[in-house]
């Protein structure tokens, strides 16, 4: 009844001889791949694969949601729901023992695979109800990542959720804690226009599921509401970011978002979705009135006594000798800041910080720039213990004088910074991550919290203001309104020198994430779709089609649907369109969709700061159609034209003027069109 792979035993007693859950064929490649691979090889197979179930079963980032958990090996760990194993492993490393329960035979093979060297791990396959009756009830921890809202089909009856949650209770020592990781029903990315992660509709949980099915998420309250009916007083909420499944940021009560931290809200890795409005801007507008709680997309509750622990980031999506751990704890009513390795190959970073620190601390002593106290802790995996700062950051300041239009008050602050940052310039060690989020200003004191990217050479100052500044645009294009000409003027950089010094920028965000894809990345490789409903409403009718040209500017991150707008009035008379576009010193490509059909569009004009650009010029000008002269033939939907700006000289403000002719054509007699004149071309 039982089967033995590498170190972990499955036990078959309750498997009733066939599985009743599957995904189709993408387990028995998963399968494939945990036996043939280590998973030191994963993230590469992910990127190559290019597929939604690979990316979620075998992803490492999936771990960040029980990492943090405060357990050791004296605890034993019943984890229901395990599935593929995309948490058992980190339980295993940090329990004595791990008891997982799952219905599908297939997924426990692929877990046991995956986890050969774990001697410390039970697979019981079957129905939870038929398992259930045999497990002790001496659990330090029990754990629920993503099976909580399957409670109707594991138990059925008229109360579900409330008896599933009876019966696991029992399992839990009167001192363990059980945790439980869901979707929010009433989640910011279900009213912005992502579908329900279950059903694969839209608004259907926020309609309360109107159609009915076997899974139930829940609001908060609607959590609370089961906890209490069950009798349990002490529980405690966390706000894992952007959701449960592949978190970077665990928020929670005691240390909620503040205004500008919510930028990663794109999630829609394997459906296509809408995007009704800009999720950013609604968050930080919700972080005002302080209702964030019921609009985090995802809950992780945590019934029993509260972690000390009351934030937590996770940078592991970078390559594995940079990958940290940032986490804010409460001890004996004292914050502390820890910086960690999350495994061995990081602990050189980690006691380079320390090292960081006294070398900052040396070049900047009888200056203005206090540098964050730091303390390294050696350990199985060293960490530095740094010094709880409070104040405001420079970011939000300057975020202030923006907003009220005070150009003066940022340019003070600005200058402020700049003198502060330049002393010592001439010692051989620099930080280059000064961006102004790492900076703390309370009162006359500015204090440096991080210092993770610390150089031993000397950098110029005007380096690191640069990055500083083109960081704090690209995190929000409410701040392109900043004079960037001036700025830029201030610290002694030409504008034309701007492109030398991005791509600087681009050589550091590379050594930072070796070989790996940010998760952003990886969204944009499985090819999730966005929809505005602007195209759709744009097709009604012809002639709010025809007054409809979008503009997409790049500024070294891709195109962003979400940071896209449209040319007002920029039809002159039938079929013809001029208009001007003002763009900063970053955009680095800029993108005109003429139209939202097949179409032919004759460029007339493009001007770019006074000069004719060359139409025939195939690396300023790119399109997705066909090219004779100076018109294209687009056959598809979704028409565009690609300016590489990049190729031109640019300065702080850059002004383009376009003229176009768009002849509507129907997508047949498009592709017939395109077909002949590539067929002349390569005559």
């Amino acid at each position: 009844m039982t089967e033995q792979i590498g170190k972990v035993t499955l036990d078959y007693s309750h498997y009733p001889g066939e599985d009743f859950y599957c995904d189709g064929e993408i387990e028995q490649e998963i399968l494939g791949i945990v036996k043939t691979y280590s998973a030191m090889e994963f993230p590469r197979i992910i990127e190559e694969r290019k597929d939604w179930p690979v990316l979620y079963h075998l992803s490492h980032l999936r771990e960040n949601i029980v990492d943090w958990l405060p357990m050791d090996k004296k605890m034993k760990v019943l984890e229901v729901g395990s599935g593929c194993g995309a948490i058992t492993g980190k339980l295993s490393e940090k329990a004595g023992q791990v008891t997982c329960i799952d219905l599908s035979k297939q997924r426990s093979l692929i877990n046991a695979y995956r986890h050969t060297d774990c001697d410390n791990v039970t697979i019981h396959v079957g129905n939870f109800q038929d398992i259930e009756p045999d497990l002790p009830c001496d659990y330090d921890y029990i754990c629920l990542i993503g099976v909580f809202e399957y409670g109707q089909s594991y138990i059925g009856g008229r109360t579900p959720f409330h008896d599933f949650f009876k019966i696991l209770k029992r399992h839990m020592k009167p001192e363990g804690r059980m945790v439980i990781a869901i979707e929010n029903k009433f989640g910011m990315k279900y009213w912005a226009g992502c579908r329900e992660d279950h059903l694969g509709t839209f608004f259907s949980s926020l309609e309360d599921y109107p159609e009915g099915g076997g899974v139930r998420t829940f609001s908060r309250k609607g959590l609370e509401e089961i906890f209490t009916s069950c009798g349990v007083t002490e529980y405690s909420f966390y706000y894992p970011y952007p959701d449960y499944k592949f978190m970077t940021t665990l928020f929670s009560d005691r240390r909620l978002p503040q205004v500008g931290e919510l930028t990663d809200n794109l999630r829609n890795f394997d459906r296509d979705r809408m995007l009704l409005f800009d999720e950013k801007n609604a968050f930080d507008a919700i972080l005002k009135e302080d209702m964030f709680p019921f609009y985090s997309n995802s809950y992780m509750a945590v019934i029993g006594k509260e972690p000390q622990l009351e934030y937590c980031r996770y940078s592991n999506d970078r390559s594995v000798e940079k990958a940290v751990k940032t986490s804010i704890v409460s001890e004996k009513g004292e914050r502390k800041v820890y910086k960690a390795a999350l495994d061995e190959y990081g602990a050189d970073h980690i006691r380079k910080i320390q090292d960081s620190y006294e070398k900052l601390s040396r070049r900047y002593a009888g200056g203005k720039l206090m540098i964050n106290r730091c303390q390294l802790l050696e350990g199985r995996l060293p960490a530095v213990c740094l010094e709880y700062v409070e104040g405001i950051t420079l970011s939000e300041l300057l975020d202030e004088c923006l907003k009220a239009e005070d150009e003066e008050g940022f340019f003070t602050l600005f200058q402020e910074y700049v003198d502060r940052i330049s002393y010592g310039e001439d010692f051989p060690i620099a930080n280059y991550d000064m961006i102004f989020s790492n900076i703390l200003v309370k009162g006359d004191e500015w204090t440096l919290i991080d210092y993770e990217w610390t150089l031993e050479r000397q950098v110029e100052t005007k380096e690191i203001v640069f990055r500083s500044l083109y960081c704090y645009l690209l995190e929000n294009e409410k701040r392109n309104r900043l004079d960037m000409g001036r700025a830029l003027e201030y610290i002694g950089i030409p504008s034309q020198d701007m492109e030398e010094y991005q791509k600087k920028e681009v050589a550091f965000q590379k050594q930072v994430m070796g070989k790996r894809l940010s998760m952003s990345q990886m969204r944009n490789l499985l090819g999730g779709q966005i929809f505005l409903p602007e195209k759709w409403l744009g097709t009604i009718s012809r002639e709010e089609v025809r007054g409809r040209i979008q503009i997409y500017e790049d500024r070294g991150e891709g195109y962003r649907e979400e940071e896209s707008y449209f040319v007002k009035e920029p039809y002159a008379s039938e079929g013809e369109a001029g208009f001007t576009l003002d763009l900063d010193g970053n955009v680095r490509h800029l993108r005109i969709d003429p139209y939202f059909g097949s179409c032919i569009c004759k460029i007339r004009k493009l001007v770019f700061n006074g000069e004719a650009l060359n139409l025939m010029n195939r690396k300023l000008i790119t399109v997705n159609g066909v090219r004779a002269e100076n018109t294209f033939v687009f056959s598809t939907e979704d028409p565009n034209i690609n300016l590489h700006l990049e190729q031109l000289k640019r300065r702080g403000e850059n002004r383009l003027e376009v003229e176009l002719e768009i002849s509507p054509i129907g997508r047949g007699p498009g592709e017939d069109l395109e077909k002949m004149l590539r067929k002349k071309i390569h005559l």
